[in-house]
């Protein structure tokens, strides 16, 4: 255990720069955002030659007063930009924290493999760094929404909004909704395919790092038995198709009973490689 406490460590330290800098990126674009939007929405309303009744539809507000909602509806893409980043980084790195040992000069994996320690730990230790960056993520952004709420609330004049809702602001960003559903099956499963996808890249590059040329092949037909697994439920279901008699929650039921038995079989199969397989 202590051995496996060190490891983690070792890699939250190692990349507690880039998470920071995530962060950083994330608060100032959120809030520059936010404040850009909401100082330019109210100086047009409070400007000269401004009317409700210019207002002819608002589908955020009966009275036509501005919300967060439709803050959050109308800056799509710069208000998701710095959470795409951090999801291309948090996968960039799912292949970087293997591969750095490696392949980086000293080839720190070797050193880790000679220890008189298990080497599950060390898979557990890097699957463990990458569940805390990417939660930690999440957490950052579900602090900064209140207070990002606080800030409009602060530009724009109680006479000029309306009271929103953190839950439905949330449903206004595409990006937001999928990282943070409102349904805790939802939730449930989306965090659960998460996790799969990384321990199944984590399979792949064990089994590149096991066979080389030939791993490669393998861990393209590991990767496809897994998809056609997860799709098989999905396929069945899509709309016509006479042949399936599941229920929504039957379908729901499958996909994360399938969920779990691969995650099972990627975590076993991927210590199996570490300790047999891979030799220094």
């Amino acid at each position: 255990m202590k051995f496996y406490l060190k490891l983690v460590h070792m890699e939250v330290h190692r990349f507690r720069y880039l998470l920071g800098g995530l962060m950083v990126l994330t608060l100032l674009m959120q809030f520059g955002v936010v404040l850009l939007w909401s100082l330019s929405e109210r100086s047009i309303r409070t400007g000269p030659g401004w009317s409700e009744k210019l207002i002819t539809y608002h589908p955020f507000s009966e009275t036509g007063k501005l919300t967060f909602n439709e803050m959050m509806f109308n800056n799509q893409f710069w208000f998701s930009f710095p959470v795409l980043i951090s999801i291309a980084v948090i996968a960039g790195y799912v292949f970087l924290i293997w591969y750095r040992d490696w392949l980086g000069r000293d080839t720190f994996i070797y050193r880790l493999l000679m220890l008189p320690s298990n080497r599950g730990c060390i898979y557990a230790a890097k699957l463990t760094a990458i569940l805390l960056f990417t939660f930690g993520l999440v957490s950052f952004q579900l602090l900064l929404l209140p207070l990002e709420m606080m800030l409009f609330n602060l530009a724009i004049p109680e006479a000029l909004r309306d009271p929103s809702y953190l839950s439905q602001a949330i449903l206004q960003n595409q990006v937001l909704k999928v990282l943070i559903p409102g349904q805790l099956d939802a939730f449930v499963m989306a965090y659960a395919i998460g996790i799969l996808t990384v321990l199944a890249a984590f399979t792949v590059i064990l089994l590149e790092r096991s066979y080389r040329v030939i791993g490669i092949g393998f861990a393209v037909i590991y990767v496809f038995v897994c998809g056609a697994a997860l799709l098989a439920p999905i396929t069945l279901q899509r709309p016509g198709n006479t042949a399936s008699y599941l229920y929504p929650g039957e379908t729901y039921s499958i996909m994360l009973a399938l969920t779990v038995i691969i995650v099972f079989v990627s975590v076993w199969l991927s210590i199996r490689l570490l300790n047999r397989k891979i030799t220094v």
